[in-house]
């Protein structure tokens, strides 16, 4: 044991002294990785992380964890993730939030595009359009419409400012020309409680939780955000054929983690993790919670990151999001 803590302790200081890319990966320890899921448990995205976690776990035999930190739309536990030590064992599961729509905040304490790196793509999904079971509208043209005859009045539920429901939200507000009043949650596990207890009108539910909302019959969804027809939901048209020609929201996410870590450490997460990708036990889970899988190199999710960044700031801005 002794000699095992002298040998990594040399490596590290050997990596710090030539900056060897053979030494600094010898010197990473798969012990003590976590996951920040920066909102609360039992949403898509804990689902996710800990699906994630679960297959690198059975790679390295050493526990993954994954800790919950909720706050400030998803950028309270970014911001964590941004500050930790560069040494690759604190990762994040990253959204929108973090990826594509940050702009719309005007005093993050940390720089998403400066002080995160995506390692991965891990997968892609949609949103399911729905209201409570109690409103009465039955297409997306009833909702528009009575929305527009009660500008202001109908509310919707997100998983917090910038996430995947507010903005798949807001680019439906923006795009059918009405005036629905967002209601922020700290994650898509209580903004769907909102949503079943009939407390709010609306809610852009994330694919990866819809059905369990649907089979409550609390709900009655009426669409799909997605460009095309989903087969997790072959039965619901798309709200691009649905009144709102143009419109596609597509959540993405991916394993990030902060700036400064080794180039060959963040290369060796990125093979491990998309080792765990390819697993039939993750591919299963993607499959129920209605995840495209994804995978690629992190030049592949910086690109997809890049694209989105520019997407989104033309719509925070025509639709004029702002965040203090």
């Amino acid at each position: 044991m002794i000699i095992k803590i002298l040998r990594r302790f040399f490596l590290v200081v050997l990596a710090a002294a030539v900056g060897n890319p053979l030494a600094q990966a010898q010197s990473f320890s798969n012990e003590h990785i976590k996951i920040i899921v920066p909102y609360s448990a039992g949403g898509s995205a804990d689902l996710m992380a800990r699906a994630v976690a679960d297959g690198l776990t059975k790679i390295y035999g050493n526990t993954v964890l994954v800790e919950n930190m909720p706050g400030a739309g998803g950028h309270l536990g970014a911001e964590f993730v941004a500050k930790a030590p560069a040494d690759g064992h604190t990762l994040m599961l990253g959204t929108i939030s973090h990826n594509g729509a940050f702009k719309m905040y005007r005093r993050l304490r940390y720089n998403p595009v400066a002080d995160l790196q995506p390692i991965v793509l891990i997968a892609e999904s949609f949103n399911v359009l729905m209201v409570r079971e109690t409103l009465p509208v039955t297409s997306v043209a009833e909702l528009i419409a009575l929305a527009r005859a009660q500008p202001g009045k109908l509310t919707y539920a997100s998983a917090g400012s910038g996430s995947a429901t507010h903005m798949a939200a807001e680019l439906f507000k923006y795009m059918a020309k009405v005036d629905i009043l967002g209601i922020p949650f700290k994650g898509g596990a209580p903004a769907q409680v909102a949503m079943l207890g009939g407390h709010v009108d609306v809610n852009f539910e994330t694919g990866s939780t819809a059905a369990q909302a649907i089979r409550s019959g609390k709900v009655r969804a009426l669409a799909i955000t997605s460009a095309a027809r989903s087969p997790f939901f072959p039965d619901l048209p798309t709200i691009a054929d649905s009144g709102v020609p143009g419109y596609a929201a597509v959540p993405w996410y991916t394993v990030s983690t902060g700036k400064g870590v080794p180039a060959v450490v963040v290369r060796k997460l990125n093979a491990d993790i998309n080792v765990a990708l390819k697993s039939p036990e993750l591919l299963k889970r993607w499959k129920i919670l209605g995840l495209v899988p994804l995978g690629g190199t992190p030049e592949d999710a910086l690109r997809r990151n890049q694209a989105e960044i520019k997407r989104w700031e033309a719509v925070i801005d025509a639709a004029k999001i702002r965040v203090d």
